[in-house]
């Protein structure tokens, strides 16, 4: 367990060290882009709001104490994920000019590693489109785990770039080069590209579907 005596200072290192921003974090908290950096600049607010607190602590992997709150288990109760404001197509292609970040979600660390999912560098994104169905239908939450981006011989479903389009496909590695395709067979096909030419942003763990 850790408290720390200077929250401000600790959390002014932390977004140096990792290379973030103060606007940027402030907007994952759905606060003015000025909040973070007033807070840690100015002293105002005097402390940081207990929601706040706990997804910052869950996006950095540090213990709440460390931010003002109070003293927890070492392993972070819940994950910070990131929600971005874009689309992979699972249909014709989708141009992608900025990947933005609108807020933070918190999952449950217990459940996600119940499902195998043990990264911390996870997004979720909607998917776009009927080409992955029936595994990934149009509207669906998707959530990537942009640490495996290694693509192996025998395949799985990948958020790629690809000419400049964004979209999720099931990607295999045949020698340096990739095959990439639909799940739904009325897609048109795609097929083989140089390992080179695709830009693997990372692996589809899991999804979210509503009820409809």
């Amino acid at each position: 367990m850790m408290v720390q005596d200077d929250p401000r200072g600790f959390l002014d290192r932390l977004v140096t060290e990792r290379g973030e921003s103060f606007a940027a974090l402030s907007r994952l908290l759905r606060r003015n882009d000025a909040y973070l950096q007033q807070f840690v600049r100015r002293g105002s607010p005097k402390r940081l709001d207990e929601r706040d607190r706990k997804l910052l602590a869950a996006y950095f992997g540090v213990d709440e104490g460390a931010l003002g709150g109070p003293a927890a288990a070492p392993s972070a109760p819940v994950i910070g994920v990131r929600l971005l404001d874009i689309a992979a197509s699972a249909g014709p292609g989708r141009l992608i000019d900025e990947e933005r970040a609108t807020a933070l979600l918190p999952f449950d660390r217990a459940m996600l590693e119940r499902l195998g999912i043990r990264s911390t560098r996870l997004a979720m994104i909607a998917a776009d489109g009927d080409s992955m169905a029936p595994l990934i239908e149009h509207g669906d939450q998707i959530m990537v785990d942009e640490a495996d981006t290694r693509v192996g011989a025998r395949g799985a479903v990948y958020v790629v770039r690809l000419d400049g389009v964004l979209m999720v496909k099931r990607v295999a590695r045949v020698a340096d080069r990739l095959t990439i395709a639909s799940d739904n067979p009325a897609a048109a096909p795609i097929g083989t590209r140089a390992a080179g030419e695709v830009d693997v942003l990372g692996k589809v763990v899991w999804l979210s579907r509503s009820l409809r």
